[in-house]
Order: structure tokens, then C-alpha cells, then sequence
């Protein structure tokens, strides 16, 4: 059975690497990973590019798992050497677009829902969700089809993480602010120069501490990173525009975050998104706890995932290496694969 979960998860991997899957580009991978899954006899649904499943015996007196991860990709690096959708296999890595990211923890993920899908008297129920726009953060993916896959106890998202446990990840806002002065000639006394009004804002970004710190991420993390004012050398400008990007973490909700924001600062603050929630998992949990008996480790993740979308406990959790993520010539090695699923189905037996 472990074997032939294996090498169905593979030759699938292979067949999601050869179809190209960009970000809203994901129908024909979409439709790959549903023809999967009808043919081991699983009764499937489809939203767009999101398709998922329920274990044979759901039971809704039961709490659900939701075992997710996501199958659009990036565009191909430009320092790509092969092929990014040739699929090869050298060496024991498997090479191509998406193998890594996060094309293994879905196959994985799959493989472990098949596994337990026919399980009578399991304690949880599981669904299955293979996403769309993860890579964009986009409003068609794991977000638009929450509120059709009912009531969630907590989610296993699949990222590379080399089998660890991250038990947190940052939320992340990005701020548009506006200084507003008034225009006046330069060699006069005139106007308010909102470059200077600015400046006082941007310094106290700089070095404002929250008083609430993470055990995991330390203090939240603000930088300025844009700023634009002025269009000639003898004009007062009257605006000055600049952009915060926040990184959230665990000990606060963005909500939070932003009303601090606007109560010490005199700009315009203009939140892009407060979408991408910070997240996290009691290590008390016993999803945790479990992987710990494991051997697995806990650490705080400083990437954004689909977690950042849900308003449920999760843990992120995958085969592959996030450094490799997104590099040229990415791959994932063939034993990852393997010893993730067998991870992911002993994590699992541990509270089903």
C-alpha cells in the first residue's frame, strides 16, 4: 500500500510539473488533480481551479482536519538551465517547475487523504483541498471556497518545510501613506513642505517598539521601503507619499496593528490588504504535540502561505526546502516525497 501510494504520488507530481499552472492559469491542473482522485473513486467538488474532497464516512457530529496546499506556480526563473516543465528525474531529485513549491506536500498530502479516505470510526474528518492563486495571494483560492468546505478544527498547510513544524507564521500589511503640506516657491518663506511632515512619521516607523512582543518573531517589523515627493528643485512640495510594509506577528491581529498605527502617526494611512493574517498553533495542540513525539521541531515561519487566509489553528508542514523555492532549476529529492508521506500518514494515526 505504501509503495503504491509512493509511485502514484510521483508519476502525479510529474504530470502537475508538465502542465504550466500560473497563478489564475490553473484549470488544466485543476482538472489533473480531480481526474486523480475520481479514479481511486472519490467524489470530488470544484470551485474555478479549486477542487476538494471529504473522506467516504464524513460524519458532521465530527470535527473536520483540512489538509491543504496549493497547485498554481510562479513563472519560471530567467536563470532556468532545462526544461522548467520537463519533469526529469536525475540523481534521485526531481527537477521542474513547482516540484518543490509545493508541489511534493500536495501529492504527499493527497497520498495520506487517499490513505485514510475509506478509515471507518476516525475521530476527525478530513478534507482535501488543492487551491488555486496561493502564489499571488489571490481572492480565488483557498479564500473564495472557505465558506463552502463547512466547519474547520484546525488545517495542515503544505509548504516545504523540511518535514518541521512551523507553528506561526508573520501576517503581512502593506501601508500607503500620504503627508499632505501646502505647495509655495522654494526661495520664499512659503508653504509646508510634506516632506518634512513625512519624516516625522517615517522615524517613528523606524523606531516605534509594540508593546506586546512574540516568543516566536520577536517584536512586529516595520520598513519603510518607498517613498515619492516632488516634481521640481524650486516648488514646496504639498504631498509626500510613502509606502510601510508591516510584517505582523503572532501576538497581534492586523486590526490591531493598524489602529496603533493611525493613532500615532498625522499622515493618511491606506491599508492595501489586512487579508494576510499573522497565525498560529498551540504547542499544546495535539496535531503538535504529536509531531513532536515524532521527533519533529516547532519554529516560527517568516514566509506567507494560505494559513494567512484561514481563521483556524494551523500547522505548516511539507517535504522540500523553502530555500529552494522559486530558485532556477528547482527540484524536490524523490525521498522527500516519500518520507513525507510516511510522516504525514504517522502524524496523522496519532489522533485519528
Amino acid at each position: 500500500m505504501a509503495a503504491k501510494l509512493f509511485d502514484d504520488s510521483l508519476e502525479l507530481l510529474r504530470e502537475l510539473i508538465s502542465i504550466p499552472s500560473f497563478s489564475k492559469e490553473e484549470e488544466n491542473t485543476a482538472s489533473a488533480i480531480e481526474q486523480f482522485l475520481k479514479d481511486r473513486g472519490v467524489k470530488t467538488h470544484r470551485t474555478i481551479n479549486n477542487v476538494w474532497a471529504y473522506n467516504e464516512h464524513f460524519d458532521a457530529s465530527k470535527p473536520t482536519i483540512l489538509l491543504n496546499s496549493h497547485h498554481d506556480t510562479v513563472k519560471p526563473n530567467p536563470g532556468y538551465s532545462r526544461d522548467p516543465f520537463a519533469a526529469d528525474i536525475i540523481d534521485g531529485k526531481l527537477f521542474g517547475l513547482g516540484s518543490n513549491d509545493a508541489g511534493g506536500c500536495l501529492v504527499s498530502l493527497i497520498a495520506v487523504f487517499i490513505h485514510f479516505y475509506k478509515g471507518k470510526n476516525l475521530k476527525y474528518n478530513l478534507c482535501l483541498a488543492a487551491t488555486a492563486e496561493e502564489e499571488i495571494s489571490g481572492k480565488n483560492g483557498i479564500e473564495l471556497i472557505l465558506p463552502q468546505l463547512g466547519q474547520l478544527e484546525f488545517a495542515i498547510v503544505g509548504e516545504p518545510t523540511l518535514m518541521q513544524m512551523a507553528v506561526a507564521e508573520r501576517g503581512l500589511m502593506v501601508l500607503d501613506c500620504v503627508a499632505h503640506g501646502r505647495a509655495g516657491h522654494a526661495a520664499r518663506e512659503e508653504g509646508d513642505n510634506a516632506i518634512y511632515k513625512a519624516m516625522k512619521d517615517i522615524n517613528w516607523f523606524k523606531t516605534y517598539e509594540f508593546a506586546k512582543k512574540s516568543a516566536l518573531f520577536g517584536p512586529v517589523k516595520m520598513s519603510v521601503t518607498i517613498i515619492e515627493a516632488g516634481s521640481q528643485h524650486n516648488v514646496v512640495p504639498a504631498v509626500c507619499n510613502f509606502t510601510v510594509d508591516v510584517r505582523v506577528t503572532d501576538a497581534y491581529r492586523n486590526e490591531e496593528v493598524l489602529k496603533i498605527i493611525s493613532q500615532n502617526v498625522d499622515c493618511e494611512v491606506n491599508p492595501r490588504s489586512t487579508r494576510l493574517k499573522p497565525s498560529s498553533i498551540s504547542l499544546d495542540h495535539p496535531i503538535v504535540k504529536a509531531g513532536i513525539a515524532l521527533g519533529r521541531e516547532t519554529y516560527g515561519s517568516p514566509t506567507t502561505s494560505d494559513q494567512a487566509l484561514l481563521d483556524i489553528p494551523s500547522l505548516k508542514m511539507g517535504p522540500g526546502d523553502s530555500a529552494r523555492s522559486h530558485m532556477a532549476d528547482e527540484y524536490i529529492y524523490i525521498k522527500e516525497i516519500e518520507e513525507g508521506i510516511d510522516l504525514y500518514i504517522k502524524l496523522l494515526t496519532e489522533i485519528l
